[in-house]
């Protein structure tokens, strides 16, 4: 079949029809998957009933993959439900039960509620995520994007001057510090060290520039906390406004992929205590740092 992509958002967003991650890819396929990745940010796959090792498969047409580990989480080695490659966004405890409400990794995982980049925090951060809904919601669990393309054009000369040359600070500590997240172990501190990331990236194809916001971002480096935190709250506001956002309601068996280098995402609210909720996410390894790492 030939790859056919329908726009969904009058800036981002696509659905895609002509292809069955069941079997390998064609080269030509491939081409055109991550030509509408370059054009919509984000690409919809429905009815994609796939195992872990397809979609690990489909994952590697587009790069290496990255190894979810201490530096994105804090399960254990021991405590994983998945294959190491395969990060787990559900709800679900090694023996597939929804977490409990008081449950220490449940309270991490509500920092996935706040708007980020995937391994932002990371000094090579991620390239695609692919996320399969092997068990969805009956209300709530909507995944949000961003466009972050359209947020950064969206800004007066003055401003992308002043964001231009920006670098910003990233940690899973910053993030779940917002949600008073607490009692990490000396061990966990020293997993979640900072990097630095700028504040305005160049696509490598289409040369269009983005805003790199995320959750994670704690401080702009040079700048006072506060000023930096109010600044990037500011920047953060105006460009997740309603025009920005397509917000994708999840039917079993669709996989969205999309481009932490071009937008921004969250999952929303839903009975995460009772519902199960059984997302698996592949990531593919960025090619390169965005700004030199401090020694």
């Amino acid at each position: 079949m030939t790859v056919h992509i329908r726009p969904l958002h009058p800036m981002f967003c696509g659905e895609v029809e002509g292809v069955d991650m069941k079997h390998p890819l064609n080269p030509d396929e491939v081409a055109a998957i991550e030509a509408g990745m370059d054009e919509y940010g984000v690409l919809i796959f429905h009815n994609q009933d796939i195992t872990d090792e397809q979609q690990k498969a489909f994952s590697r047409n587009f790069g290496p993959l990255e190894r979810p580990g201490a530096v994105s989480n804090i399960t254990k080695e021991d405590e994983r439900r998945l294959d190491p490659l395969m990060a787990d966004v559900s709800n679900l405890d090694r023996h597939h039960k929804p977490f409990r409400a008081d449950d220490r990794k449940r309270m991490f995982g509500l920092g996935n509620r706040l708007w980020h980049s995937d391994s932002s925090f990371r000094a090579v951060p991620a390239k695609y995520s692919l996320l399969s809904g092997r068990i969805v919601t009956s209300e709530g669990g909507n995944t949000q994007f961003a466009d972050m393309r359209a947020a950064y054009n969206a800004l007066d000369e003055k401003a992308k001057a002043e964001v231009e040359d920006l670098v910003c600070e990233h940690s899973l500590l910053y993030s779940r510090s917002k949600l008073g997240f607490e009692g990490l172990s000396a061990e966990e501190l020293a997993n979640f060290k900072s990097v630095w990331q700028r504040l305005v990236r160049t696509h490598p194809v289409t040369g269009r520039k983005s805003l790199y916001l995320s959750a994670h971002a704690g401080t702009i480096v040079g700048w006072q906390v506060p000023e930096a935190r109010i600044f990037l709250h500011d920047l953060t506001e105006d460009a997740t406004r309603s025009e920005f956002v397509y917000s994708h309601k999840w039917c079993q068996y669709d996989l969205v992929v999309w481009d932490n280098r071009q937008v921004m995402h969250r999952v929303r609210r839903f009975n995460d205590v009772e519902e199960v909720r059984d997302m698996r996410r592949t990531t593919v390894a960025g090619e390169e740092m965005t700004v030199e790492q401090a020694a």
